[in-house]
Protein backbone atom coordinates (compact mmCIF):
# COMPACT_ATOMS: atom_id res chain seq x y z
CA UNK A 1 0.00 0.00 0.00
CA UNK A 2 2.44 2.74 1.24
CA UNK A 3 5.92 1.11 -0.50
CA UNK A 4 8.64 3.27 0.53
CA UNK A 5 6.35 6.39 1.67
CA UNK A 6 4.95 6.91 4.76
CA UNK A 7 0.88 7.01 5.56
CA UNK A 8 1.67 11.23 4.59
CA UNK A 9 3.22 10.72 1.54
CA UNK A 10 6.86 11.53 2.51
CA UNK A 11 10.06 9.69 1.04
CA UNK A 12 11.58 7.10 3.01
CA UNK A 13 14.27 8.34 4.63
CA UNK A 14 18.14 6.93 3.94
CA UNK A 15 18.50 4.11 6.53
CA UNK A 16 15.81 2.36 4.90
CA UNK A 17 12.46 3.33 5.95
CA UNK A 18 8.78 1.54 5.13
CA UNK A 19 5.64 1.29 5.54
CA UNK A 20 4.29 -1.73 3.72
CA UNK A 21 0.77 -3.21 4.02
CA UNK A 22 0.76 -6.76 5.39
CA UNK A 23 -2.63 -8.38 5.31
CA UNK A 24 -4.88 -6.56 7.75
CA UNK A 25 -1.92 -5.09 9.52
CA UNK A 26 0.85 -2.09 8.39
CA UNK A 27 4.39 -3.37 8.58
CA UNK A 28 6.58 -0.01 9.44
CA UNK A 29 10.32 -1.13 8.71
CA UNK A 30 14.01 0.18 9.21
CA UNK A 31 17.16 -1.17 8.01
CA UNK A 32 19.46 -1.51 10.89
CA UNK A 33 23.03 -1.84 10.57
CA UNK A 34 23.77 -4.53 12.87
CA UNK A 35 23.69 -8.51 12.91
CA UNK A 36 20.03 -10.33 13.02
CA UNK A 37 20.76 -12.13 16.32
CA UNK A 38 22.16 -9.52 18.49
CA UNK A 39 19.54 -7.16 16.97
CA UNK A 40 16.65 -9.26 17.86
CA UNK A 41 18.21 -9.56 21.47
CA UNK A 42 17.89 -6.36 22.17
CA UNK A 43 14.78 -5.66 20.71
CA UNK A 44 13.07 -8.64 23.27
CA UNK A 45 15.35 -7.30 26.35
CA UNK A 46 12.19 -5.56 28.36
CA UNK A 47 14.55 -3.49 30.69
CA UNK A 48 15.98 -1.41 26.92
CA UNK A 49 12.05 -0.74 25.99
CA UNK A 50 11.53 2.44 27.84
CA UNK A 51 15.15 3.36 26.01
CA UNK A 52 13.83 3.27 22.93
CA UNK A 53 9.84 3.68 22.44
CA UNK A 54 7.94 7.19 22.58
CA UNK A 55 5.26 5.43 24.52
CA UNK A 56 6.65 3.36 27.36
CA UNK A 57 7.95 4.63 30.05
CA UNK A 58 8.34 1.52 32.61
CA UNK A 59 8.26 -2.16 32.43
CA UNK A 60 7.94 -4.65 35.19
CA UNK A 61 8.31 -8.33 33.91
CA UNK A 62 10.18 -11.35 35.76
CA UNK A 63 11.59 -12.06 32.20
CA UNK A 64 14.33 -9.88 31.08
CA UNK A 65 14.32 -11.32 27.63
CA UNK A 66 10.17 -11.89 26.25
CA UNK A 67 9.33 -15.65 25.21
CA UNK A 68 5.94 -16.98 24.73
CA UNK A 69 3.95 -16.54 27.46
CA UNK A 70 6.07 -13.84 29.49
CA UNK A 71 3.64 -11.15 31.20
CA UNK A 72 4.36 -8.03 33.20
CA UNK A 73 3.26 -4.89 33.06
CA UNK A 74 4.22 -1.19 31.30
CA UNK A 75 4.10 1.88 31.61
CA UNK A 76 1.75 4.39 29.65
CA UNK A 77 0.47 7.66 30.00
CA UNK A 78 1.16 7.46 33.58
CA UNK A 79 -0.80 4.12 33.66
CA UNK A 80 0.59 0.66 34.49
CA UNK A 81 -1.02 -1.57 32.10
CA UNK A 82 -0.57 -5.09 31.86
CA UNK A 83 0.69 -6.93 28.92
CA UNK A 84 1.13 -10.88 27.58
CA UNK A 85 3.53 -12.10 24.85
CA UNK A 86 1.43 -14.26 22.67
CA UNK A 87 4.06 -15.24 20.76
CA UNK A 88 7.62 -15.59 20.86
CA UNK A 89 10.77 -17.06 18.52
CA UNK A 90 14.80 -15.98 18.19
CA UNK A 91 13.33 -13.18 15.77
CA UNK A 92 9.76 -12.45 16.32
CA UNK A 93 7.71 -11.79 19.17
CA UNK A 94 3.79 -10.47 19.37
CA UNK A 95 1.97 -9.45 22.68
CA UNK A 96 -1.48 -8.04 23.93
CA UNK A 97 -1.61 -5.36 25.95
CA UNK A 98 -4.64 -4.97 28.21
CA UNK A 99 -5.61 -8.02 26.55
CA UNK A 100 -5.78 -6.42 23.34
CA UNK A 101 -3.72 -7.24 20.01
CA UNK A 102 -1.07 -5.08 19.94
CA UNK A 103 1.84 -4.60 17.93
CA UNK A 104 4.43 -7.29 16.83
CA UNK A 105 7.75 -7.04 16.42
CA UNK A 106 10.24 -8.89 14.31
CA UNK A 107 14.04 -8.84 13.18
CA UNK A 108 14.65 -9.75 8.80
CA UNK A 109 17.57 -10.89 7.85
CA UNK A 110 19.38 -10.26 4.71
CA UNK A 111 20.32 -12.82 2.39
CA UNK A 112 24.61 -12.34 1.91
CA UNK A 113 24.76 -9.48 4.13
CA UNK A 114 25.21 -11.49 7.92
CA UNK A 115 25.74 -7.52 9.31
CA UNK A 116 22.78 -5.86 8.41
CA UNK A 117 18.99 -6.74 8.85
CA UNK A 118 15.54 -5.03 9.26
CA UNK A 119 13.77 -4.18 12.42
CA UNK A 120 9.81 -4.54 11.98
CA UNK A 121 7.07 -3.32 13.80
CA UNK A 122 3.39 -4.54 12.62
CA UNK A 123 0.32 -2.13 13.60
CA UNK A 124 -3.02 -3.24 12.76
CA UNK A 125 -4.90 -0.93 9.96
CA UNK A 126 -6.75 0.62 12.53
CA UNK A 127 -3.57 1.74 14.08
CA UNK A 128 -2.21 3.73 11.10
CA UNK A 129 -2.35 7.11 13.05
CA UNK A 130 0.53 5.01 14.92
CA UNK A 131 3.24 5.01 12.23
CA UNK A 132 5.24 8.08 13.41
CA UNK A 133 5.62 6.31 16.63
CA UNK A 134 6.39 3.28 15.26
CA UNK A 135 9.26 4.83 13.19
CA UNK A 136 10.65 7.05 16.57
CA UNK A 137 10.86 4.08 17.91
CA UNK A 138 12.85 2.06 15.60
CA UNK A 139 14.83 5.04 14.46
CA UNK A 140 15.79 4.78 18.07
CA UNK A 141 16.35 1.57 18.68
CA UNK A 142 18.36 1.22 15.57
CA UNK A 143 20.85 3.85 17.21
CA UNK A 144 21.23 1.80 20.48
CA UNK A 145 22.16 -1.35 18.42
CA UNK A 146 24.16 0.17 15.96
CA UNK A 147 26.40 2.27 18.67
CA UNK A 148 26.67 -1.49 20.59
CA UNK A 149 24.65 -0.77 23.15
CA UNK A 150 22.31 -3.87 22.45
CA UNK A 151 22.73 -5.64 25.90
CA UNK A 152 24.19 -3.05 29.06
CA UNK A 153 26.21 -5.64 30.40
CA UNK A 154 27.02 -8.49 27.77
CA UNK A 155 24.98 -11.02 28.71
CA UNK A 156 21.60 -12.52 27.80
CA UNK A 157 18.59 -14.28 29.53
CA UNK A 158 16.59 -13.87 32.32
CA UNK A 159 16.33 -11.05 35.11
CA UNK A 160 16.70 -12.23 38.31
Amino acid sequence: MFGNRDAAGDSARDHGDSVVREGATLAVGRDVDAPPEPTATALRDTRRWPEWSPSVRGVESADRYVEAGTTGRVRVAGVWIPFRVTAATRLRWDWTVARVPATGHRVERYSGDPDRCRAVIEIPLIAAAYVPVCRRALDRFARLVEDGESSPNGSEGRSE
